[in-house]
């Protein structure tokens, strides 16, 4: 298996030039912190303060991923998702959450998410989560 720096070394699979993630959470600290943190990792990183933002953003131009946090104003995370599965069915979700429990959990999986990460978000368990993510990908579009 290949690790987490010979993906990115690899540039994420198909030659592209750098993996574009989008980070979707009403926290500014949490979305500024998971910026620097995958920035330094390589990808470009844009963000939004929720779920109708990100719908803009994603409309715009294509994301290879979307981290999101689920109780966000506005719209909320499930909304949010629900609206990517119907309208951007091939992009990747990992949802986040401070407050999770196994009904949204359930919810988040039934509508798509890849994945469902506790916040605080350790940088190890979602470098573990987009390895899978981003090596599915590859092997898929091989």
């Amino acid at each position: 298996m290949l690790s987490f720096s010979q993906l990115q070394a690899a540039r994420w699979v198909l030659g592209e030039a750098a993996r574009r993630i989008l980070i979707v959470d009403d926290e500014e600290n949490t979305r500024i912190g998971l910026s620097k943190l995958l920035g330094q990792e390589g990808f470009v990183v844009e963000l939004a303060a929720n779920g109708t933002q990100a719908l803009e953003q994603l409309r715009r131009h294509r994301v290879h991923l979307v981290i999101s946090d689920i109780n966000m104003p506005d719209m909320n995370g499930l909304a949010f998702l629900r609206e990517v599965s119907r309208h951007f069915p091939s992009t990747n979700v990992i949802m986040i959450t401070a407050y999770g429990g196994v009904e949204s959990y359930l919810e988040a999986m039934n509508l798509g998410a890849l994945e469902y990460l506790h916040k605080p978000v350790r940088l190890d368990e979602l470098r573990s989560v987009m390895r899978k993510i981003f090596t599915s990908a590859a092997a898929a579009a091989q």
